[in-house]
């Protein structure tokens, strides 16, 4: 049988992106993204909004775009598929894991939040980037590398 491991989610960021760089110069992005999920409560009948937080991991250029443009707040729609870390706790021993994300595409959605700064437009206006800037934004959108270009030994990754 075959095995598919696709996720696609679109939420906003609950912080501005971490970006650090493995010992042999590849970037990689730690984004936090929060997904609400809008329910009707079937005792009250009341609709109810849980929200779901996902760590996502982007890699190389994409990793650098999401520090350049993102921030928190900022929405954001990933592609990307399942991954299981796991390791020792070093105070305790006991073993651990976490299930996230690692970003294959990534796509921006509705305009920056607006305020000052690099990111902002300032006085309520949504910016506009420069040419240089959109070219960039779209080379982000182009299909993503081949997903074994991705694994990356656990001992470059400095996080």
């Amino acid at each position: 049988m075959a095995n598919v491991n696709i996720v696609i989610l679109a939420g906003n960021l609950t912080a501005d992106p971490e970006l650090r760089y493995t010992p042999s110069g590849m970037a990689v992005a730690q984004l936090r993204l929060a997904v609400n999920n809008r329910y009707k409560d079937s005792k009250t009948n009341e609709w109810r909004e849980e929200a779901t937080f996902v760590d996502v991991d982007l890699f190389a250029k994409q990793a650098e775009t999401a520090k350049q443009y993102l921030s928190k707040g900022r929405s954001v729609l990933i592609e990307g598929r399942l991954k299981l870390d796991q390791w020792e706790d070093k105070q305790t021993g006991a073993k651990r894991s976490k299930l996230k994300v690692v970003g294959l595409r990534m796509q921006f959605l509705g305009a920056p939040p607006s305020g000052g700064g690099a990111r902002g437009g300032g006085e309520g206006r949504p910016s506009r980037p420069a040419q240089g800037q959109q070219a960039q934004a779209a080379a982000a959108q182009e299909p993503p590398p081949q997903d074994e270009n991705l694994d990356i030994p656990e001992e470059e990754i400095p996080f």
